[in-house]
């Protein structure tokens, strides 16, 4: 504002008054959904909910944190500790989950943040240019910069001096950035958004196409929310009311899918996951950091970019690995005060720490994931 006020002054001309008057309203448009997205929330299935009809659950996954079922569409989130309704995914950058009630917030925020940033860049650009341009004297053989005071009449109401040049290209530099990294968040939303689908649920497509293909079943899996025109899927996030379409429980289908089609696809991929295990023992101790520096250079510098957690690990400890990289592995850890089916951790953990168990029955089925890597 400082920097704008220094090179259009808004109480002399309209185009002044209008610079500074849209400076103000990307500001308030942008903190407004900003924190709507943070403060409202994505919504939570309720505590113990069950479908309607009972016959129903069988469709459905059973969360043991939130005792209640999973609704369709919905996940469980390790870091809000409930069900989200249409989870997206964890941001920590609203210190929330992105999903069914606060959807169209956070992308109006990716949308609204770039486009305030570039007006901003341009502010600052023209501002170090005028101010600059007055500042310069040109001599025979030299070129001087006094940065002490402009060579004009009236002097500057706000003063421009050397810090002040640093921090607005300073400034520039974080503008110019946040315009390239949120917009292409932006981006990646508005692909989801026009298919009806959320980042988890990209993710399940795919995972179903692996499936079918791995398995070679002739199945054809349609995702079932996709209404079939870009407009009808927009309309299911963005409308008038600033409401979402809804109660986040019962979605609407395309025809000739079933409104529990997703959720069975999920309990599939479920057990074709207890099914590719493979049971590990671990042969190293692991402190669960993220970049672990005893464990070789190469499992430091391809640790997996996600949020997903790490496990520690203690020789001895049992792992059912579901699937790997060249140098981790992700996997539930078996703890050993619990029975079989009891409750695990999840999480990567380095390779060179585990070994096969032989003697286990399961050792024989490759880990998912491994086939692909090298």
């Amino acid at each position: 504002m400082a920097d704008a006020a220094l090179w259009y002054w808004p109480l002399d001309t309209a185009g002044g008054s209008v610079n500074f008057v849209m400076l103000l309203n990307w500001t308030v448009m942008i903190l407004y959904n900003y924190f709507n997205a943070m403060f409202v929330g994505p919504g939570y299935v309720p505590l113990g909910w069950t479908p309607e009809k009972s016959q129903d659950c069988m469709y459905l996954q059973y969360c043991k944190v939130c005792q209640s079922y999973k609704a369709p569409r919905s996940h469980h989130c390790r870091k809000c500790n409930r069900c989200v309704m249409k989870m997206d995914h964890h941001c920590p950058w609203i210190n929330n989950c992105c999903g069914y009630q606060n959807h169209a917030s956070f992308t109006l925020f990716l949308l609204l943040a770039p486009l305030g940033c570039i007006h901003a860049s341009f502010i600052f650009i023209m501002t170090m240019y005028t101010q600059l341009y007055n500042r310069i004297s040109f001599g025979w053989s030299s070129v001087k910069i006094d940065m002490s005071a402009a060579k004009r009449d009236p002097r500057p109401i706000i003063p421009f001096g050397l810090s002040a040049f640093a921090a607005s290209l300073f400034a520039l530099g974080l503008a110019l950035g946040t315009t390239i990294a949120v917009g292409m968040l932006f981006i990646i939303q508005m692909k989801v958004i026009l298919t009806n689908k959320t980042s988890i649920e990209s993710w399940i497509e795919e995972k179903a196409k692996d499936r079918i293909q791995y398995y070679q079943t002739g199945e054809t899996f349609i995702f079932p929310y996709d209404m079939g025109s870009k407009w009808k899927n927009f309309r299911q996030v963005f409308t008038w009311s600033g409401i979402p379409e809804g109660d986040g429980l019962d979605w609407p289908v395309r025809d000739g899918c079933h409104q529990y089609s997703l959720t069975i696809e999920q309990l599939k991929q479920k057990a074709d996951k207890r099914v590719r295990s493979v049971r590990y023992r671990a042969i190293e101790d692991y402190s669960g950091v993220c970049c672990p520096v005893t464990k070789g250079v190469k499992t430091f510098f391809t640790t997996p970019c996600t949020e997903e957690p790490r496990i520690a690990l203690s020789k001895g400890d049992l792992i059912l690995a579901t699937r790997g990289l060249k140098h981790w592995m992700y996997g539930e850890k078996i703890l050993i005060s619990a029975a079989d089916g009891g409750v695990r951790e999840r999480g990567w953990f380095p390779r060179n720490c585990v070994e096969k168990c032989q003697y286990d029955s399961e050792t024989d089925q490759p880990v998912d994931g491994e086939k692909k890597s090298k």
